[in-house]
């Protein structure tokens, strides 16, 4: 990676290369781990302080993807709210991830349709008040679907000046790499196995 501001975190480690069931994203007794309840607690005060409200059911959205190990789909997460809220419908589903998404504490990973937390905003230690928009990049393991969140300098400095060299002015990236991650690599796992073709 390119300077000590940048920096990678796997957010989705998948001990296998087997996609656990929807019954595995529930934490056990539905407590959340330490370090969940304090993400939520930082997402409540972005929040806040950018005069947005985090309610309930946000929260649950948000809570159930960083308990995951891996990226959910807005129907993984359906049936995990059905689970605690008998009259959860798509439509909720959706309002809850498109607020996330709007306000930068989530990502959709188009290759997977899928949703991940995002690891800057929650766990970086700069102030958010502003817009901190960050391009980030995502290498997506085509055998486990473990996904690693990026954001090195270097490749936004790349891609600027190629875009500069066109006249274009990049407002916003997302990258998208797929490949093996070092687990499967040092498995030997077979990569034809999980991705469904693009």
């Amino acid at each position: 990676m390119g300077s000590a501001r940048d920096m990678a975190y796997d957010i989705h480690a998948m001990p296998t290369a087997t996609r656990p069931t929807p019954e595995a994203f529930v934490p056990e007794g539905d407590r959340l781990s330490a370090r969940t309840e304090a993400l939520l607690d930082r997402a409540d005060s972005l929040c806040v302080k950018r005069g947005v409200r985090m309610t309930a059911l946000r929260r649950q959205v948000m809570g159930l993807m960083l308990e995951s190990s891996h990226p959910l789909r807005a129907y993984d997460l359906l049936e995990q709210l059905q689970a605690r809220h008998a009259g959860a419908a798509p439509p909720t589903v959706y309002r809850a991830l498109d607020f996330l998404l709007e306000h930068g504490l989530a990502h959709k990973i188009e290759r997977l349709s899928s949703f991940v937390p995002c690891v800057h905003v929650l766990d970086h230690s700069h102030d958010h008040d502003g817009d901190c928009a960050h391009a980030t990049q995502f290498l997506i393991c085509r055998t486990c679907a473990r996904v690693t969140e990026l954001e090195d300098g270097g490749i936004v400095r790349a891609i600027a000046l190629a875009s500069r060299g066109s006249g274009f002015h990049v407002q916003h990236s997302t990258i998208e790499i797929e490949g093996l991650c070092a687990e499967c690599l040092a498995s030997g796992t077979n990569e034809s196995a999980s991705l469904p073709p693009q």
